[in-house]
């Protein structure tokens, strides 16, 4: 793969390691499996993807939905679409969970 046919897409694992770190190893190792055509490389809290121009970002949003579904993290955890000036990818995001007390 050319440098030129490539785009970069961050994936921020921050709250998801504070829960289980063990997650975000499984979730390298799925993305890994899902699709072979993208490169992963951790730097800290962040997982960065490097895809083919054609590869939809949905798909790897897909990937992440997929895997917290798998895992019974679905109702914890999010994954939230950023963009700013020299990256763009998702964070995965804690739910806000509202907890009502009645009396």
């Amino acid at each position: 793969m050319s440098r030129t046919n490539e785009k970069k897409i961050i994936v921020n694992v921050r709250d998801l390691s504070f829960k289980s770190e063990q997650a975000v190893v499984d979730l390298i190792r799925f993305l890994a499996e899902q699709l072979p055509q993208i490169d992963l490389v951790r730097n800290g809290n962040e997982l960065e993807i490097t895809a083919p121009e054609k590869m939809s970002k949905k798909v790897i949003r897909l990937r992440i939905r997929k895997y917290l579904h798998r895992k019974g993290l679905k109702e914890e955890f999010r994954p939230i679409s950023f963009k700013n000036d020299e990256n763009e990818g998702y964070i995965i995001k804690e739910k806000k969970v509202i907890q009502l007390t009645y009396y």
